[in-house]
């Protein structure tokens, strides 16, 4: 295969790494071998929230330089009538793996690993246990990441990150084989982790710290146990099914029933009866990020505690609701549509109290506009628009026209860039000077963020319009009609945009680790502060700060 690679995004990518351990072991070889003995074989929660955040971050950059990939063959190559194959040496075969390992590193990679950082270093602290239940475990659960990863990116998969059969079956070489081991070890990775933390919150928790004063961090990542223990066995089944059809000659997916369309069919029921589940296990923690951050900024208690709490649970129980949705366009009968149609809808509920409590949160509150909080703005107006445009999708006729175009696409990564990815920088920026005691640098944040939040909307939207004109998703070129080509230029444009933001990201993110202002407050957002972002700070006015929800006393935080 020619063009870009996997493997060769290894090889540079160790290859780098090589020279800076060669460089560290030349003239810092001591500190080298405490700091790698620390960190490799340390069971504090910590830490290893801290490597779940780094490896996540890490992946995401990875899965991005695909994600560009594509955007620049779609957009520019093509958007200018050039030949990405003379181009750029994107074939079909190239952007179909350009297509899976975007999603698969994206989602399994980038997205699940940073939300359980964030829930390994905060849960201990918030209901004031010292450690997580199971520290070895815990150890287990993350370093099994890396290498399913290196696993997955050598893999070269091409049959999407849905994995369709007949597709996935019928594939040749050992691609197919090698994405199903990666993503077997992140399910055993993900199985340990949810039984860690729910044994953790239920058993670990201080006296005082009850089931209704917890904070709603903790409620999310309980719950988000609880959808991937009960999700993820349905992932290994139908990843399990292929791996014989491939490997063993059985039927259970190919000719099942004597024809194709069986087996198709099979799959898509047990494969989306854990993705839909997986759309709100990328979310969930990032409800729990916000609703810790906007109380603390904007100087209030959440607003309607226990609807919160609750409306995660129904959140949680509709989403096993609701994977028929996928299938609309099948052929399936129209009660069970009917039926499907109808909860998918009622999504929207428990969405729409978790908006309006942020929102009554923030009102009459004094609000302090630092980056966190500018983050939790772009999270809500990102994830309103994705939501909205899921009700649209609700639908039956409206999903008969829009089913496999990019309006599908523009939908889900609205709901993940601009959901879950703004809540990620806004638990990033929050808790930096907490954790490293050091001031990230404010104007390069405030760049980042503009650039973010520009790039993430020009990129996406032009999808909704490119959906309405029906342009199909996952296509390697297409036709010279309509605004396709205008609206993949622009969309590219945001693509780019986006990128060049998260390398100011980046630069930030290790030059205030070793440089930034050092935090002289023992709680960094305790108090509003005479520093850039803020502007000139208006007048205090008697208003009482809360305490924090658990009665008893947290471990500090380093």
């Amino acid at each position: 295969m020619t063009g870009f690679s996997g493997p060769a995004l290894i090889v540079g990518v160790v290859a780098a790494l090589a020279a800076f351990l060669l460089w560290l072991l030349t003239y810092h070889g001591p500190w080298v071998v405490r700091t790698v003995k620390l960190w490799l074989f340390t069971t504090d929660h910590k830490r290893i929230g801290l490597m779940y955040i780094v490896t996540g971050i890490v992946f995401f950059f990875i899965g991005g330089i695909y994600a560009t990939l594509i955007r620049t063959d779609l957009g520019f190559v093509q958007g200018l009538g050039l030949d990405p194959q003379t181009t750029l040496g994107i074939t079909p075969e190239v952007y179909s793996v350009l297509f899976t390992m975007h999603g698969v590193l994206m989602v399994f990679m980038f997205i699940i690993p940073v939300l359980a950082g964030f829930g390994n270093y905060l849960v201990p602290s918030m209901i004031g246990s010292k450690e997580m239940a199971l520290p070895r475990i815990n150890a287990i659960a993350f370093w099994v990441i890396p290498p399913a990863g290196v696993i997955l990116i050598l893999s070269n998969a091409n049959a999407g990150w849905t994995g369709y059969v007949p597709l996935s079956v019928q594939a040749p070489g050992n691609g197919i084989d090698l994405w199903i081991l990666g993503l077997h070890i992140l399910t055993v990775s993900s199985m340990l982790s949810s039984v860690n933390f729910l044994v953790t919150i239920l058993k670990h928790r201080a006296p005082g710290v009850h089931y209704w004063n917890m904070p709603l961090f903790v409620w999310a990542m309980l719950i988000n146990s609880v959808l991937l223990i009960f999700a993820l066995p349905s992932l290994s089944i139908g990843l399990t099914m292929i791996l014989s059809d491939r490997l063993l000659g059985t039927h259970l997916l190919a000719a099942a029933n004597g024809t194709p369309l069986g087996g198709a069919l099979l799959y898509q029921n047990v494969f989306w009866f854990f993705a839909h589940p997986e759309v709100y296990i990328m979310v969930l923690p990032a409800f729990g990020i916000v609703s810790t951050i906007i109380p603390k900024l904007a100087r209030k208690d959440i607003f309607g505690y226990g609807a919160m709490a609750i409306a995660l649970g129904v959140f949680a129980v509709l989403s096993f609701a609701v994977w028929e949705h996928h299938m609309f366009v099948t052929g399936i009968s129209t009660n069970i549509r009917f039926v499907f149609m109808l909860a998918t809808m009622a999504v929207a509920v428990p969405s729409a109290v978790k908006t309006f409590n942020w929102v009554a949160t923030l009102w009459g509150g004094r609000i302090w506009m630092a980056l966190p909080m500018w983050f939790c703005f772009a999270f809500i107006t990102g994830f309103v628009i994705g939501g909205l445009s899921g009700v649209f999708l609700a639908s039956i006729p409206v999903d008969y026209l829009y089913h496999g175009t990019y309006f599908v696409v523009a939908h889900f990564h609205y709901v993940i860039l601009g959901g879950t990815l703004m809540a990620v920088f806004a638990g990033v920026y929050f808790y930096f000077p907490v954790i490293t005691r050091r001031w990230y640098n404010q104007r390069l944040g405030q760049i980042h963020f503009v650039l973010t939040y520009v790039g993430v909307n020009v990129l996406l939207f032009p999808m909704f319009i490119l959906g309405a004109e029906g342009m199909p998703r996952r296509v390697y070129t297409y036709l010279w009609a309509g605004n396709y080509q205008a609206l993949n230029f622009i969309s590219t444009i945001g693509a780019y945009i986006l990128g060049i933001g998260q390398l100011v990201f980046a630069f930030n993110m290790v030059y205030s680790y070793y440089a930034g202002a050092p935090v002289t407050a023992p709680d960094p957002w305790g108090e509003e502060l005479a520093v850039k972002m803020t502007g000139p700070i208006a007048a205090p006015r008697p208003l009482r700060v809360p305490t924090p929800v658990p009665t008893a006393t947290p471990a500090e935080l380093p």
